[in-house]
C-alpha cells in the first residue's frame, strides 16, 4: 500500500495548527497566516518559510509527529516565532550563519519560557540549554538582533558555530534571502503584514490578559521588541536644540495677499513685506561624551560619531558657529575636543583616534562639565549626550542639563539607568538608515567608511 505522505503532511500540519490555536488563542491570525505546500520543488527536506507559507517534506513531519508530538507542535512554533518576529524581513545584509544561529536561539528562548505541555522541551540539549543562559545573563530580552551582536563579538570558530547551529536548528532558513527585486518587494509587503499581526496579537493579548498577563507576558515582551518603532536618531537630536533668529525669510508668517494686493493698487508698493528673520531650533551648546572603556567597541562609536556628525553637519540643526565638546572617557576624562565650526568638525572626524581603554565611570564627565559650566564654557549647554554600552557607574544627582544615554542595542537587565536619564537604544540598521537618508541629501559626504580604525 502506498501512502500519500504530502497529505498526510498537510494533515498534520492542520491537526498541529488547531492545537496551538486552543492554547494560543491571542495568535490566531498568525497561527493561520502561511499556507501549506509541498516542498519538493524548492529541495525542503524539513519545513521552511518565506513569510507567505510553510513548505514542507511529508516524509519528515510525518517522523517528527510519531516521535513527539508536542516536537512538532513547537517546530511549528518555531517558524510561526520567527514570522511574527520580523526575522525573515530583517535577513538581508546579514552574516546569514550568524543570522540563522540569533534567530533560533531567540525562539527557541521564547519557547523555553512558555509555560505549555502542548510544546513542551522533552529533549533538553545542553549546548541550547547552556547557551541561552548565557545569552539571558546579558540581555534583558534575548532577541536575534542582540545574539547577533554577541556572535560578532566573541568571533567564534566554525566548530562552535556548527555546534550552536546542529543545537538549535529547526527549521531551512533558505528561503529568507530574496533573490531578485521582485521577490525583494514581496519580502518588504511580508515584513509590513507581519509587523501588523505582531501588533495586532499584542492587542489581543492585552485585552485577553488585563488582570494578569501571567503565560503570555514572555510572548510580550519580545513583541513589543519586535514592533518597536525604528528610532529617528535625527528627531532625537534635535530636541538638544535652542531656539534662535536665523537671517532667513518666514513664509509662515507672511501673508501674500496683503503682498499682491499692495502691488496691484500701487504698482511698485506692496503693503506688507516678508520678514527677514525666523526662529528656528539650532543647535550650539553640547557635550557628546564617548565611552572608551575595553567593553566598548572602536568601531560601533565610530559610526556613531560619524552619523552624530553628518545630522549636525545638516543645515537643520547645526549653526554655523556652535560650541560642541567631544569627551572620551573611560574611568577619567581623557580627551576634550572643542569644536567651533564645521571645519574644525570634519577635521575632527578625519583624525579621530579611540584614547582610554580602562574601566568605566561617567562620574568625571558630569564634574567635568560642571567645571565647565562655572568657568564660563557654555553660552545656554541643553544637554549631553552619552555613548556606551551602559557598564560603569552613574552619578547619584541629576544635573542641570538634560542626558541622554544611547545604547547600541538592548543593555542588559543589570544596568541601573538613573530615573533621571533619558534612555535611547539604537540598533545599527537605526544608525544605518540615518547615515543613508543624510548621504541622499548631502552626497558629498562620502568619506565616513574612510575614517581611520582605532
Amino acid at each position: 500500500m502506498s501512502y500519500d505522505l504530502n497529505r498526510i503532511g498537510e494533515e498534520i500540519l492542520m491537526a498541529v495548527r488547531n492545537e496551538l490555536y486552543m492554547n494560543f488563542p491571542y495568535m490566531d491570525t498568525a497561527l493561520c497566516a502561511l499556507s501549506f505546500v509541498p516542498g519538493e520543488e524548492q529541495k525542503i527536506t524539513t519545513m521552511a518559510s518565506d513569510g507567505d507559507a510553510l513548505y514542507y517534506s511529508g516524509r519528515w513531519i510525518a517522523d517528527r509527529y510519531v516521535r513527539s508530538r508536542t516536537g512538532m507542535n513547537r517546530g511549528y512554533m518555531h517558524v510561526i516565532f520567527h514570522c511574527i518576529l520580523r526575522h525573515i524581513g530583517k535577513a538581508a545584509g546579514k552574516d546569514p550563519v550568524l543570522w540563522d544561529i540569533a534567530c533560533d536561539t531567540a525562539v527557541e528562548a521564547l519557547l523555553q519560557d512558555l509555560p505549555y505541555d502542548c510544546i513542551a522541551d522533552r529533549d533538553r540539549m545542553p549546548v541550547r540549554q547552556n547557551f541561552i543562559a548565557e545569552c539571558s545573563g546579558e540581555m534583558k530580552v534575548v532577541t536575534a538582533e542582540g545574539v547577533y551582536r554577541k556572535l560578532q563579538r566573541e568571533e567564534r570558530d566554525r566548530l562552535q558555530l556548527g555546534t550552536l547551529d546542529a543545537a538549535f536548528r529547526v527549521d531551512d532558513h533558505r528561503l529568507w534571502i530574496p533573490q531578485n527585486e521582485r521577490q525583494r518587494q514581496q519580502r518588504e509587503q511580508q515584513d509590513q503584514k507581519w509587523d501588523n499581526m505582531a501588533r495586532r496579537t499584542m492587542s489581543l493579548m492585552k485585552t485577553m490578559f488585563r488582570e494578569n498577563m501571567g503565560k503570555g507576558r514572555e510572548v510580550m515582551d519580545r513583541l513589543e521588541v519586535a514592533v518597536r518603532d525604528d528610532v529617528d536618531y535625527r528627531s532625537f537630536l534635535r530636541r538638544f536644540a535652542a531656539p534662535r533668529e536665523v537671517m532667513e525669510t518666514d513664509p509662515d508668517a507672511f501673508d501674500y495677499i496683503y503682498y499682491t494686493y499692495g502691488l496691484e493698487l500701487y504698482g511698485n508698493m506692496p503693503l506688507v513685506e516678508p520678514l527677514e528673520t525666523r526662529e528656528e531650533k539650532r543647535i550650539e551648546d553640547l557635550v557628546i561624551a564617548v565611552d572608551t572603556s575595553m567593553s566598548t567597541s572602536g568601531e560601533t562609536v565610530r559610526m556613531f560619531l560619524a552619523c552624530t556628525y553628518a545630522i549636525l553637519r545638516s543645515t537643520e540643526t547645526f549653526t554655523r558657529k556652535v560650541n560642541i565638546h567631544i569627551l572620551q572617557c573611560d574611568n577619567k576624562v581623557r580627551a576634550d575636543d572643542e569644536i567651533r565650526d564645521l571645519d574644525e568638525l570634519r577635521e575632527y572626524m578625519s583624525r579621530f583616534r579611540l584614547k582610554g581603554g580602562d574601566t568605566t565611570d561617567f562620574r568625571p564627565v558630569f564634574e567635568y562639565v560642571d567645571e565647565l559650566i562655572a568657568a564660563g564654557e557654555f553660552t545656554s549647554l541643553r544637554g549631553l549626550i552619552y555613548f556606551t554600552d551602559g557598564l560603569g557607574f552613574y552619578p547619584k544627582s541629576r544635573p542641570a542639563y538634560e542626558t541622554a544615554f544611547v545604547f547600541l542595542g538592548q543593555p542588559p537587565a543589570s544596568i541601573p539607568v538613573p530615573p533621571w536619564a533619558i534612555r535611547l537604544v539604537l540598533e545599527i540598521p537605526d544608525l544605518q538608515r540615518t547615515l543613508e537618508s543624510v548621504e541622499e541629501e548631502e552626497p558629498e559626504l562620502t568619506d565616513w567608511d574612510e575614517l581611520p580604525r582605532t
